[in-house]
């Protein structure tokens, strides 16, 4: 398994884990404000960890212009 084939699976994962989250807050699986906060930051340290992978995937084109004070 390569690094891409990998990081394919790892995104796959976390979007499920955040689908499950999202199910049981809508499916009203939420027994009281604790359970509800801690499920809501679970599904925010998940698009957290998503963000970040796919920004490492597809580097913006900032790097251009980082060079350009260098001179």
């Amino acid at each position: 398994m390569d690094f891409e084939q990998f990081l394919g699976k790892l995104r796959k994962s976390i979007r499920s884990s955040y689908q499950q989250i999202g199910d049981t807050m809508v499916a009203g699986g939420v027994k009281d404000m604790e359970s509800y906060r801690y499920l809501l930051g679970q599904a925010h340290a998940l698009q957290l960890i998503d963000q970040e992978i796919s920004n490492l995937l597809n580097p913006k084109e900032d790097k251009k212009d980082d060079n350009k004070g260098t001179d």
